[in-house]
């Protein structure tokens, strides 16, 4: 297989994840914004949808989209609940990661650290997503307060999904986490994982 991913992206970065704990073999192809790589990805169509990441899988078929990408390589693995409702737990933080979160802890790390982006980083932006992205952190504090993972008593594929972003909510996006306790033992859970590698391993 062939990824093409953003070194600096969450969503690139949690397909790496799952490859790493899964111990699969893979070909790594950068595309970090601005760079010559990106240019010519997107010159050969290696990017269906014109963005990181991009599965080239050995037959020849390419699949775009992080959460897509995760329930492929998840299927039938550890990471997949086969209870269906447990699976639809799961599928349903996938979908709110990108539909709520990934709009707002995402968005106000790339208007801190992307040069291209910190025109729209106004006080007035940055506080309402400081003030949205507390609200969505909340959210998972309390669902984690109260079990050890987010879908269910084991890690599955929302808990990968969702740890791309809200991992360096506070290095790159400025939040503080100190507030959410539970959230943070979560995320030190992970990265304790056999196989285990971080956004710049």
């Amino acid at each position: 297989m062939k990824l093409y991913s953003m070194p600096s992206s969450g969503n690139s970065y949690k397909v790496r994840l799952l490859l790493a704990l899964q111990g699969r073999a893979y070909e790594r192809v950068d595309v970090e914004y601005d760079s010559e790589a990106l240019a010519q990805a997107h010159l050969s169509g290696a990017l269906p949808f014109g963005k990181a990441p991009a599965l080239h899988l050995d037959d020849g078929r390419v699949l775009a989209e992080s959460n897509a990408i995760l329930c492929y390589l998840g299927q039938g693995s550890d990471f997949t609940p086969t209870d269906n409702f447990a699976q639809a737990q799961m599928l349903s933080w996938m979908f709110w990661e990108q539909n709520q979160h990934e709009g707002v802890i995402a968005v106000r790390a790339a208007l801190l650290h992307y040069e291209h982006r910190k025109p729209e980083a106004t006080p007035q932006r940055l506080e309402e997503l400081l003030t949205r992205g507390n609200a969505l952190l909340q959210v998972m504090e309390d669902t984690l307060k109260a079990q050890t993972w987010l879908a269910g008593e084991a890690i599955t594929l929302a808990d990968i999904c969702l740890y791309g972003y809200t991992h360096t909510a506070d290095t790159r996006g400025g939040y503080d986490l100190r507030p959410y306790p539970a959230l943070c033992a979560w995320r030190d859970r992970i990265a304790a994982l056999p196989g285990y590698v971080g956004l710049d391993g």
